[in-house]
């Protein structure tokens, strides 16, 4: 569950999609066998947990076999850490700042105002691109499906509207 709180969020929609980012991106088993998916290191698997230790900053451990630094619950690529970072004034890679950082991507995507409205699939495509593991993503990396992803979201305490 996101650490950040319905308020602080803007709703408990943004929240719930927060939880389905990491479903979709860590998996339930990892999320169950981590910190909620927030000490999580690119390429873990649950048979296989990589975790990080602290949180005081981005790990920046770079996986050469997915060539990758990702890391954390929304699987945060170390040159947009850095920069969002310091724009956002983080000042660690806490479970907050992990949280304030994904909002801010859907912000930047325009997304804010479809989770809102509960418009869950047109949300998910307009951040398609930012995380990997969403349909349409387009990375060569598995995409979830829609309806699991709208389960966990709902699941989570998400709204769809009709």
């Amino acid at each position: 569950m996101a650490r950040i709180d319905a308020s602080a969020a803007g709703g408990a929609n943004r929240v719930a999609f927060l939880d389905m980012i990491a479903s979709s991106e860590i998996g339930a088993a990892l999320l169950a066998a981590s910190d909620d998916g927030y000490n999580v290191l690119v390429g873990s698997t649950t048979a296989k947990p990589l975790l990080f230790k602290s949180y005081a900053d981005h790990p920046n451990v770079y996986s050469a076999a997915l060539n990758s630094t990702a890391a954390g619950r929304y699987q945060i690529l170390i040159k947009w850490w850095r920069i969002y970072k310091s724009d956002m004034f983080l000042r660690d890679f806490s479970p907050i700042s992990q949280d304030r950082y994904a909002l801010q991507q859907l912000r930047e995507h325009g997304a804010f105002p479809l989770i809102d409205a509960g418009q869950f699939q047109q949300a998910v495509a307009k951040v398609a691109n930012v995380w990997a593991s969403l349909p349409g993503a387009g990375y060569g990396q598995h995409e979830n499906q829609m309806a699991h992803l709208q389960a966990a979201y709902q699941a989570a305490g998400g709204r769809v509207s009709a």
